[in-house]
């Protein structure tokens, strides 16, 4: 006997909805046999006094599913199905080793090295930028050129002549690659190279390019610093091809690699025609008591040299555009073997760049956010000096986002982070940046202040100092 009710004060599900649901269950618990047909649409509107239509629509749905077929003239009919398990419950229990955090309540602080002020972006300039793309570029957001895994070529302009003026950068817009971030570029450049290249990071460093490259099953080893940045002697004795470095602000020491040190690596580099250097100038936009310091790139008469920028620190990080700048012998092997690529950053966040950046609004932005940060930065040591005195010592201050803390603790490490989650703050140690695990790690912890107003520093630090010495 068929079993399908109707409850027409149910509001939250159309009535072919319900007919629909509780035939498919029918069929799957093989209530029906195989090719037996099912009553007419008008025989069970009837049954159920419903409409036709509802009916209609609950066949349809199952027609489209494949839970039925229909012979025309003739009516619908069940398909053969295999038995699956059934169960009451259409959602099992999530594991709670699964469960994700929710966005911290607002008394949380942050320390985090990974954010930006999101309050003081300029969205309305931003706003008005993305109209003038829209109506400007109409064409370009459905044509298939736009597509093109490089990036759109205008945009590929803009960035060229930006980091010819601020990084000393010289290239082609036709040696830009555009990319939804600095890990998914990574990929597409490693696949240029052999796969028996082999790949050398600083120690410590940045954890997440490391952990892809191990994921792809590259060859990686790590390199440790020296008080000019990676250590030369140490590169000189391995048997190396593709160095990955942050030589501006080393992360997260914040070590600035000094021109003796810089010379030393492009001379390294052009001595086998296999080898190259992946600069990563992450936040290079934001220098204080000293001028800009000009890329590596731009001291690179060999064609070395990868350079890899990104606008999640000068802009937001959830608009997921970041580049990089292939010399010329490596692009003639990325587009013989990549080009098909799509790309992977808006087209739309694309054009709105490019006229953040013409109209000046991205240069407006960046004077405006590098003095905020600085009177932060300035206001948030004077803080931690005067409350931890002779207890902290503090590393690479003079550029970034972020800076190095040494503390003189009784608490190791594990026990000040879960003081730290209990004190509300942010907090992330050098130990997310040791990427050899034999290597010991000191108790220092990476503090930014991109997130952390003016107005909270003093409350932050209090925090901090209950979570290191009490």
């Amino acid at each position: 006997m068929l079993k399908v009710t109707v409850n027409s004060r149910n509001t939250h599900n159309y009535i072919y909805r319900q007919i629909y649901k509780q035939l498919k269950k029918e069929i799957l618990m093989h209530h029906f046999l195989p090719d037996e047909k099912l009553p007419s649409k008008r025989e069970m509107a009837g049954r159920l006094n419903v409409s036709i239509n509802s009916v209609n629509g609950a066949y349809q749905q199952l027609l489209a599913e494949g839970y039925i077929y229909s012979i025309e003239r003739s009516g619908f009919y069940v398909e053969k199905l295999d038995t699956i398990p059934l169960s009451d419950n259409t959602l099992n229990p999530l594991d709670p080793d699964l469960t994700e955090k929710g966005i911290p309540d607002e008394d949380w602080i942050s320390f985090s090295h990974m954010s930006a002020d999101k309050s003081l972006f300029p969205y309305d300039s931003w706003l008005n930028c993305t109209h003038k793309a829209l109506n400007s570029s109409k064409a370009g957001l459905v044509d298939n050129s736009s597509l093109i895994s490089q990036g759109v070529y205008s945009v590929r302009r803009s960035i060229c002549r930006l980091l010819s003026i601020t990084r000393g950068v010289k290239c082609y817009p036709e040696q830009i690659i555009i990319g939804g971030g600095t890990q998914s570029l990574i990929q597409v450049l490693c696949h240029i190279f052999p796969i028996n290249t082999k790949y050398a990071m600083e120690e410590p460093g940045y954890n997440r390019i490391y952990q892809l490259l191990k994921l792809m099953h590259l060859d990686v080893s790590t390199i440790q610093l020296d008080n000019k940045g990676i250590d030369i002697s140490k590169i000189k004795n391995k048997d190396l091809n593709v160095l990955y470095i942050t030589p501006s602000h080393q992360f997260p020491t914040g070590i600035i690699m000094p021109v003796s040190r810089r010379i030393q690596l492009l001379n390294w580099a052009s001595q086998d025609e296999d080898r190259y250097i992946i600069e990563d100038d992450y936040d290079s936009e934001f220098k204080y008591e000293t001028n800009v310091i000009p890329s590596l790139q731009g001291l690179d008469t060999y064609e070395k040299v990868i350079y890899f920028g990104t606008f999640s620190k000068s802009l937001l990080p959830g608009f997921r555009i970041s580049y990089m700048i292939l010399p010329q012998k490596l692009l003639k092997k990325y587009r013989k073997t990549q080009n098909f690529l799509l790309q992977t950053s808006s087209v739309l966040t694309q054009m709105t760049l490019r006229q953040f950046i013409d109209s000046g609004e991205y240069q407006k932005h960046i004077k405006k956010m590098k003095q905020v940060y600085s009177e932060r930065r300035i206001k948030l040591i004077k803080t931690l000096n005067k409350k931890f005195g002779d207890n902290i010592k503090i590393h690479g201050e003079n550029a970034g986002l972020h800076f190095l803390t040494t503390f003189d603790t009784r608490k190791t490490i594990d026990e000040v982070m879960k003081r730290a989650q209990e004190e509300k703050i942010e907090l992330y140690s050098i130990r997310r940046c040791r990427l050899n695990p034999k290597i010991p790690v000191k108790k220092q912890f990476i503090i930014g202040f991109a997130d952390l107003s003016a107005e909270r520093i003093e409350e932050g630090v209090e925090r901090l100092y209950r979570a290191m010495m009490e």
